[in-house]
């Protein structure tokens, strides 16, 4: 196993990687925006307001989005991983 391979193998677990946690952190990002603009507007600076909300929606997403990550992962492992370790 050449220098080249590790290194591409590498790339291409970090870019799945990205890939898997895009929905999450999407969603972490928006309602950070929208909780912390109604937490602006109303004055009301209370530190469960932004965790809860967060999390919650966070839940759901990767609920939703499980399959998807599943599937991204598979990929990676079967197209990548098992040909190295089969000795291809």
């Amino acid at each position: 196993m050449t220098e080249a391979i590790i290194d591409d193998t590498l790339r291409q677990a970090l870019w799945t990687a990205v890939k898997m946690a895009t929905p999450l952190l999407a969603v972490a990002l928006v309602a950070g925006v929208a909780v912390g603009l109604l937490q602006a507007l109303t004055s009301v600076q209370e530190a469960t307001l932004t965790f809860v909300p967060k999390v919650g929606l966070m839940l759901v997403v990767f609920w939703a989005s499980m399959s998807f990550m599943t599937a991204t992962l598979t990929d990676f492992f079967t197209g990548r991983v098992v040909p190295l370790i089969a000795g291809g």
